[in-house]
């Protein structure tokens, strides 16, 4: 990884705290697609069939750094990209509802020049994974989800189990105004590094990797960004819009399907991802990792990109 240390009081920008190299200093491509109708910051390596890889709360695209070179090597064009509103990508004043970032997603694969792709998500990348296989099944060839259930199994432990419903406190306490931006910046990001120190199993992140993303929360209007997703998930319940967004996903996933956890998952409990499959028409594969935590793809890298490749490379996914 390079990248300028910025001034302490200087906040930092996309080009010091987002484009960066991977650690074992290999250089990614780092370029801006646009896409419905806004521009997206993309960190691309390999040549291949698409693996487009989309990112959670509170990181960006770094985070899939170990798969983006595991994918590579196994002969894949892998590209992470930065969501609406995080890392590199434009901070619009809307367009934060799961609906049309999804279109944001299908839009970054046409503008990559591809018919398809396969799409693998963690936490609110994953929850925008299972609905863009939903509203865009043509531009999914395979789809892999860590560490979220499908939307509308979220909405309903979120409303009727009162374990998880705690577990995700963050999201209702994301529904003041001001005050959870305020606090994901405070202290240069100091919330982001005890959330993910809190969200992982035993294999705490380093350091450094925390203060990756502590400096990319801090970019200007990057927490509101990140925090709108979750507003409009709660907010929506009982609107018409979320409605009309949860019937329209009860329509089935149907694409291979690889669905991976961490068992210690403190975030989102096994019991609210497991059952996810009664929603896909198509083979589907449950893996739970044992000993992880919130970010299995990180506390054990080699594990989850080996269970990734092998399955992508899977002709019979249903085995």
């Amino acid at each position: 990884m390079t990248a300028p240390t910025p001034d302490p009081g200087t906040p930092p920008t996309a080009a010091t705290a987002v484009r960066l190299d991977l650690p074992d200093g290999r250089k990614v491509l780092h370029r801006d697609v646009a896409a419905n109708g806004a521009r997206f910051h993309v960190a691309e390596l390999g040549d291949g069939p698409l693996v487009l890889l989309l990112h959670g709360f509170p990181q960006f695209w770094w985070t899939w750094r170990h798969q983006l070179t595991a994918l590579a090597d196994a002969g894949y064009r892998a590209v992470a990209m930065d969501l609406r509103g995080v890392g590199g990508s434009d901070r619009t004043p809307r367009g934060y509802d799961p609906a049309n970032l999804a279109l944001d997603i299908t839009g970054v694969v046409r503008s990559l020049g591809e018919p398809d792709a396969a799409l693998v998500g963690h936490d609110l990348g994953g929850y925008l994974a299972w609905t863009a296989a939903v509203m865009r099944p043509k531009l999914v060839r395979r789809l892999v989800v860590s560490s979220m259930p499908h939307p509308r199994r979220w909405r309903s432990a979120m409303l009727a189990d009162y374990t998880q419903s705690r577990a995700g406190s963050h999201i209702w306490g994301f529904q003041r105004p001001w005050l959870p931006e305020r606090r994901l910046v405070a202290d240069g990001g100091a919330l982001v590094g005890d959330l993910i120190r809190d969200w992982s199993g035993p294999r705490l992140p380093e350091d450094e990797d925390v203060r990756v993303y502590q400096r990319a929360m801090c970019i200007p209007s990057t927490a509101h960004c990140s925090i709108e997703p979750y507003r409009w998930l709660v907010r929506s319940m009982a609107r018409p819009d979320g409605v009309q967004f949860y019937r329209r996903m009860k329509r089935p996933v149907r694409v291979p399907t690889l669905h991976l956890h961490g068992s210690l998952d403190p975030v989102m409990r096994t019991r609210s991802a497991a059952g996810s499959g009664e929603y896909v028409e198509a083979p589907y594969r449950w893996r739970l990792f044992d000993g992880l935590g919130h970010f299995p793809h990180e506390e054990d890298p080699v594990a989850f990109s080996t269970e990734l490749v092998n399955w992508l490379k899977d002709p019979e996914p249903d085995r």
